[in-house]
């Protein structure tokens, strides 16, 4: 039986009770009264017992989700450094990609004017180079020229001297 259900008892054999009159006194029948401590008795350690293992299991469940939380917050806390981690690294990578691709630019500029460098001083050579053949070539036409020149020259003075007689 259930304790609260013996104090209920106890309480209804008390209001069944008979005063004393001119006293704030009870009669109480004995054997029932007796009998509801000795029931009591038999009742409170079981309770006591229940209340016990509530309280063990109660501590039990406490001590799990403790450990279940502290778990959790281990996880948590790992992965969210494991995030930071992952952060910097990807900030890491991020900054040096920035660099090589700047790099990279840098690079390709110099080639570039080391090219326009190069293609200015081919161009210059050939100029001069086609120059200097011009110059040949006019060089070699005035020669023509002036050969031709003076072999109509030789040809117009041999002319008159040929000339047949009448």
């Amino acid at each position: 039986m259930d304790i609260l259900q013996l104090v209920d008892r106890l309480e209804e054999l008390f209001n069944q009770s008979r005063p004393i009159p001119l006293t704030n006194n009870v009669i109480v029948d004995e054997d029932k009264m007796l009998d509801l401590i000795d029931q009591m008795r038999v009742a409170i350690p079981d309770e006591v017992k229940k209340a016990q293992k509530l309280i063990a299991e109660r501590d039990r469940t406490m001590a799990q989700a403790t450990e279940e939380a502290k778990r959790t917050l281990q996880l948590a806390q790992e992965k969210s450094q494991g995030m930071v981690q992952r952060d910097a690294i990807v900030a890491s990578a991020e900054s040096r990609a920035n660099e090589i691709l700047q790099q990279a630019q840098l690079d390709a500029e110099a080639t570039r004017d080391e090219a326009d460098n190069y293609v200015i001083e081919s161009l210059t050579n050939l100029e001069m180079e086609l120059e200097r053949v011009l110059n040949q070539v006019r060089n070699g036409i005035r020669a023509v020229i002036q050969q031709q020149d003076e072999k109509k020259a030789a040809k117009q003075a041999q002319a008159p001297e040929q000339t047949p007689t009448e």
